[in-house]
């Protein structure tokens, strides 16, 4: 049995914006056909439910901590990444009960605005049981730190492990930074395969660049906090991005996430790199944290493959791709159009789900939203979603 869904616009992501089109569904979500106005009107459907706003695919959500949503509403903003990290070591510990709960409450928001899918960082299994039970596609990459060259062995035996103890959700070993990860363990990860693709957190602040290049900055009093000697470390005179890139493997996606501070160089490295990278922005994340964005002109220009994030409720006040993209369009007046490539189709992409999820098409199974209050196709402050299918 067809479902018939029109609105206002219909927007596959994929193809052109269809004013007053109608898509069809079966009982499973799947797409049958996407009927222009005009076809519809001589086919005379009947049964149609007109929706007054934009249908558009359901949202992807490249990068989010779930186990980090206990903390919401906990940590200092403003503080910069160093002073945000040393929140984070000093608060994270609670009770198992307690981020569980956090966790659901957090799963079951994304779900109310519109995410299918998602790409969680875990540092512990504690998430599986949520993923396990949840409607939401979840690609686990379990996170990899040790910056002590000796350590290396023995922190990758662990997260193998873990990555085992996820299944049989999909999950993958990926690095956290590369201010935690030493060079030999970059190397075994790199070793370690099985997967296409892999994550790392991204030139989130000036301080980053600044321990690359010259061995200075807060890093310094960070790795002094965390009783850590890194006498052995030597300054690379290279930019974070343009010292880690060559470590990462080859053969897969790569997804750098936050990119507050990348200048044209670094996007000039990866571009010339030949490595299959997407960058995920997380617009709120940053204001929360660094109180900027990243230099979003360079990204537009280059036209490199755009994803967008939540981060973690620790350093968000909620879990919405919809609040991002208003975000950047208020911030930096990148159109509707653009936000919503970058929020559906691009994710879908960096995650290998793009044959069922990201845009309107025969055959897929995307899910289906409705973003009401929008003027003129332009996102306003008071702008919603609705979860349709």
């Amino acid at each position: 049995m067809s479902i018939y869904l029109s609105a206002s616009l219909v927007c596959p992501v994929s193809s052109p914006p269809l004013e007053n089109g109608v898509i069809s569904v079966d009982d499973d979500g799947r797409i049958l056909e996407l009927i222009p106005a005009c076809m519809a009107k001589e086919r005379n459907l009947e049964d149609v439910r007109f929706l007054d706003g934009v249908l558009v695919p359901g949202l992807v959500n490249t990068h989010v901590h779930l186990e980090l949503s206990h903390l919401k509403g906990k940590v200092e903003e403003g503080t910069g990444l160093p002073g945000f990290v040393r929140q984070i070591i000093e608060q994270r510990a609670a009770d198992d009960n307690e981020i569980s709960e956090a966790m659901k409450l957090a799963d079951a928001e994304q779900y109310r605005n519109g995410i299918v899918a998602a790409g969680d960082i875990s540092n512990q299994l504690i998430s599986r049981s949520v993923k396990m039970d949840s409607a939401i596609y979840y690609q686990t990459f379990v996170e990899t730190m040790g910056f002590n060259p000796a350590m290396a062995d023995e922190i990758i035996a662990r997260v193998r492990k873990l990555k085992q103890d996820f299944l049989p959700l999909t999950a993958a070993i990926a690095p956290h930074a590369p201010y935690s990860v030493s060079r030999p363990l970059f190397d075994l990860i790199r070793a370690e395969g099985n997967t296409t693709c892999i994550t790392i957190h991204n030139q989130e602040t000036a301080e980053e660049n600044q321990f690359f290049q010259r061995k200075e900055g807060h890093f310094l009093d960070l790795y002094k906090f965390l009783g850590l000697d890194i006498s052995f470390f030597q300054a690379q005179q290279l930019t974070s991005l343009q010292y880690f890139l060559p470590l990462m493997p080859d053969d897969v996606r790569i997804l750098l996430v936050h990119n507050t501070f990348t200048s044209a160089q670094d996007i000039k490295f990866a571009v010339e790199s030949g490595k299959d990278i997407y960058w995920c922005l997380c617009p709120n994340a940053n204001l929360y944290i660094e109180k900027r964005l990243p230099n979003l002109k360079l990204f537009r220009q280059e036209g490199l493959k755009v994803t967008l994030g939540t981060d973690s409720l620790s350093s968000n006040h909620q879990l919405s791709i919809l609040e991002e993209m208003k975000t950047l369009h208020f911030q930096a007046a990148i159109p509707f159009d653009e936000l919503l490539r970058w929020a559906t189709l691009n994710g879908a992409k960096f995650l290998g789900l793009d044959q069922q999820l990201g845009s309107f098409e025969i055959g897929k199974k995307p899910g289906i939203n409705l973003i009401t209050h929008m003027k003129e196709g332009t996102l306003q402050p008071e702008t919603a979603i609705q979860r349709i299918l």
